[in-house]
């Protein structure tokens, strides 16, 4: 029988004889700590639950130095890859725990206030008009089962990328009679449908029956951008339809600097909101790819200043995130971006992207004074803790408006097409 495999069962015996003489609490703490932790480069990890513990890296590495006390293990220096840590107790090996440890990776802060301009897919139907024709009122759209929320993309065989692409199409059936062939497209797949134009009572013009529209607008903040691939998320949550309430399917878009004209505060069953105008210039400074649940994401032409933190900086893992003091990058007036104090008030380490992972709170008077806490335009501040960009605000909450959600930073930059997980190739020996 090999050393270990007897190391084991001596082990195993004593752990039963502890927990039956009272060290049952130590044990299950052990039992808590996960089976496996991922980190950054130069991150400290620790257990802080492991009590009374001592640790082991399985494959030692001469740069690691492991620091121990009565309540915690503090491991510093682990590299880039795959790690194995022995936690004992007692001396004997109870839990092994794999540590992967991922290149190191900065991005830089916005807190910038945007203005957004997306181009739909096709055309959207925003709603139905009723036609007053010479046989009563009537929506030649309803008739053909057009929905609210369809995006129109074809007619008669040809795309449909703008609203001045429809007219042509809707004025020469109306003349012909012959009904125009449209594909939709809605939540449950492509819809083919006939639509037959009608004339207005008095008027020569031939119309739809439908409300569409073909762009939107509106403003909000610059989360991060990645100094490297010149890649950028902000909003934090998706932009929907203001009279659908559905998301937007964007075929493109343009981001441009926006200033802060004034602020609507908030109150309770309020929401307040960010007046702000697109700067004069209306210079495009990136592109929009991507609308997505967790924000709008592109690349800019070029890097953009907050003028506060202008350096990268290393982000947190939705588990490093710690209930506690953080502040947010925001801008309340004109173009300047601050620096304002909150609470992160729960946090959830999610193994898996979700849109709510924070409950935070705004705590600093300055602030509350100006907006009353989360306004409107706000989405998207990025949120940092222990100098680290740990995520967005995304929404408030309509009963108080000094609190509300953020997202963790983690499920941002996987949106933006940025792989923080990627693992250094294996060389050959």
């Amino acid at each position: 029988m090999s050393y270990d495999v007897l190391r084991k069962i001596v082990g195993g015996i004593l752990l039963v004889s502890l927990i039956a003489i009272g060290f049952s609490k130590p044990f299950q703490e052990y039992i808590q700590i996960p089976k496996s932790i991922t980190m950054f480069e130069g991150d400290q990890l620790e257990f802080s639950k492991a009590r009374p513990v001592s640790g082991t890296l399985a494959q030692p590495k001469n740069s690691v130095s492991i620091e121990q006390s009565t309540d915690s293990i503090a491991i510093n220096g682990l590299e880039n890859g795959k790690n194995e840590m022995l936690l004992e107790l007692a001396g004997f090996p109870v839990k092994k725990v794999d540590v992967n440890v991922l290149k190191d990776f900065k991005v830089i802060p916005g807190g910038q206030s945007i203005g957004v301009k997306l181009n739909t897919v096709g055309v959207l139907v925003v709603g139905h008009h009723q036609v007053n024709t010479s046989n009563g009122k009537t929506s030649p759209g309803e008739l053909a089962g057009i929905k609210v929320g369809d995006i129109i993309t074809e007619i008669n065989g040809k795309t449909i990328e703008k609203m001045a692409d429809v007219a042509p199409f809707v004025q020469e059936a109306g003349k012909s009679g012959n009904p125009l062939q449209i594909i939709v497209t809605r939540e449950d797949g492509k819809v083919k449908t006939q639509l037959t134009p009608l004339k207005e009572e008095n008027e020569e013009l031939y119309k739809l029956g439908l409300y569409i529209r073909d762009s939107a607008a509106g403003i909000g903040t610059m989360t991060f951008f990645h100094p490297q691939s010149k890649k950028y998320g902000a909003l934090g949550h998706v932009i929907s339809d203001m009279d659908t309430k559905k998301p937007i399917v964007v075929d493109d878009g343009q981001i441009v600097r926006s200033t802060v004209t004034s602020i609507e505060k908030g109150s309770n069953g309020n929401p307040g909101e960010k007046l702000a105008r697109f700067s004069s210039d209306k210079e495009v400074i990136g592109n929009i790819v991507r609308n997505s649940p967790f924000g709008i994401f592109g690349e800019l032409n070029r890097g953009i200043k907050n003028g506060i933190m202008d350096k990268p900086m290393p982000i947190a893992l939705s588990h490093q995130v710690k209930e506690g003091p953080a502040k947010i990058l925001t801008v309340v007036e004109n173009d300047e971006v601050k620096l304002f104090d909150i609470e992160i008030v729960s946090t959830i380490p999610q193994k898996f992207p979700a849109t709510k992972g924070m409950v935070i709170k705004v705590v600093d008077d300055e602030l509350l004074n100006k907006t009353g806490g989360i306004v409107q335009g706000m989405s998207g501040s990025p949120i940092i803790q222990n100098d680290k960009v740990i995520g967005a605000v995304t929404h408030v909450f309509v009963n108080d408006p000094t609190s509300g959600y953020g997202v963790h930073i983690e499920w941002m930059l996987n949106e933006a097409g940025i792989n923080i997980y990627e693992q250094p190739e294996e060389k050959a020996s």
